[in-house]
């Protein structure tokens, strides 16, 4: 289990009165972990619950305490709303079972306007540390900024870099200015009942976006924003996606892939039992039409509901969402990659597409049991590119 636990029950009922805003739950009751570890309560060390005054010291006071204990430590931020600054949770840690548990609600400054908000990094947790947790759902969460429109730089919520053995739980988060939750650089990180909401019309507002990490698990989450709602970038391995409905965004994404001649790639991730609705892709996978020498292989999307999905399912290596495009051919390798158990509706009649490398076409593609109609009739599916092999239902007919 993890070290550091983010644990909520997910029944918020905080008022935002904010553009922008993530919201961490926390569970209501104390977990055994908790009775047996020491407590830092933020009121105690200075914090304010006006949602005026600046509590940021009380929060990273707590936090140094926490974290310089050489017990089981527990940070606790009782109900009410705290403003803080840009905050940074960093380790290392002299234990290695830190919980956070929050009731209230942290808020941002409206005139924020520097990076990333809230980061956890260089934390290592015990992977043989248990930390059950019982309790009632309470309102609490995260703030964050607005002014979407003034950004010069990417700005995240809420980034957990070169961190192991991290557990996030009951993780709500609201209209970020950018990317909604990031896992940069980390081992064995587990994302469970989390919830993004932003407009499916706001740019690079990804849910959840994993990149350089190798253990990340992403369970019982529901997602919809304006981009991705997962996205995994280059050197991600070993992914386990399961139980996470996305609508509106842009689907499951891996990529994109290729920017950079020398870059690493995806392999070994399962996107399993899933659901799209509304959305402009489904299962997707991207890259960039140039040399390079990153790849996705050992690929697996099983057990997905597609309801009116632009793309259910779809390899794009001539991936450009600007106006200068590259027009080279992708030297991204995409190999053994199986769509298993898909079907639903598509919104537009090819509901299968393969544009894969005319440099590197696309291996060992295996589509098994998909099933997926446009307008009440069968779809169509359309290859470039692709190898691979259909059996079961074939609904459209198989290209490859």
């Amino acid at each position: 289990m993890a070290g550091l636990i983010f644990n909520a029950c997910p029944n918020y009922r905080a008022v935002v009165v904010l553009a922008l805003s993530i919201f961490m739950l926390l569970s209501g009751s104390p977990s055994p972990a908790d009775a047996a570890s020491v407590q830092y309560d933020v009121v105690s060390l200075g914090a304010k619950a006006d949602g005026k005054t600046d509590s940021s010291k009380a929060f990273l006071s707590a936090w140094e305490s926490a974290c310089g204990s050489s017990s089981a430590a527990t940070v606790y931020v009782p109900e009410g709303r705290f403003l803080v600054q840009s905050a940074s949770f960093d380790g290392p840690c002299k234990n290695s079972a830190i919980t956070m548990r929050i009731d209230g609600t942290l808020v941002a400054p409206t005139d924020y306007n520097s990076d990333n908000w809230i980061m956890l990094r260089h934390v290592t947790g015990s992977p043989c540390w248990e930390g059950p947790w019982t309790g009632k759902a309470r309102a609490s969460g995260l703030v964050s900024p607005p002014a979407r429109a003034a950004l010069a730089v990417l700005r995240y919520s809420f980034e957990i870099s070169n961190s192991q053995n991290v557990l996030v739980s009951g993780l709500s988060s609201l209209d970020s200015q950018m990317f909604h939750i990031v896992i940069n650089g980390c081992q064995d990180v587990k994302m469970q009942g989390v919830k993004v909401s932003a407009s499916g019309t706001s740019p690079n507002t990804d849910g959840i976006h994993v990149s350089a990490s190798t253990g990340v698990t992403i369970l019982n989450s529901k997602i919809g924003t304006g981009d991705d709602c997962v996205s995994i970038g280059p050197g991600s391995n070993n992914l386990w996606i399961e139980n996470v409905v996305c609508g509106p965004g842009h689907g499951i994404s891996i990529g994109s892939l290729g920017k950079d001649q020398q870059e690493d790639g995806v392999q070994n991730v399962t996107v399993t039992t899933v659901t799209f609705t509304g959305t402009q892709n489904g299962v997707r996978i991207k890259s960039w039409a140039k040399p390079s020498n990153s790849f996705a292989r050992n690929i697996l999307f099983q057990h997905a509901i597609m309801n009116n999905v632009q793309n259910p399912i779809i390899i794009d290596q001539n991936y450009c969402p600007g106006s200068s495009c590259p027009n080279q051919g992708s030297g991204v390798r995409v190999s053994d990659v199986t769509y298993q158990d898909i079907h639903g509706t598509s919104a537009t009649e090819v509901a299968v597409k393969f544009d894969c490398s005319s440099e590197y076409p696309c291996t060992g593609i295996r589509m098994e049991d998909v099933k997926l109609s446009y307008r009440n009739q069968v779809a169509t599916a359309s290859c470039s590119h692709a190898g691979g092999t259909a059996s079961g239902t074939e609904e459209p007919t198989s290209c490859l």
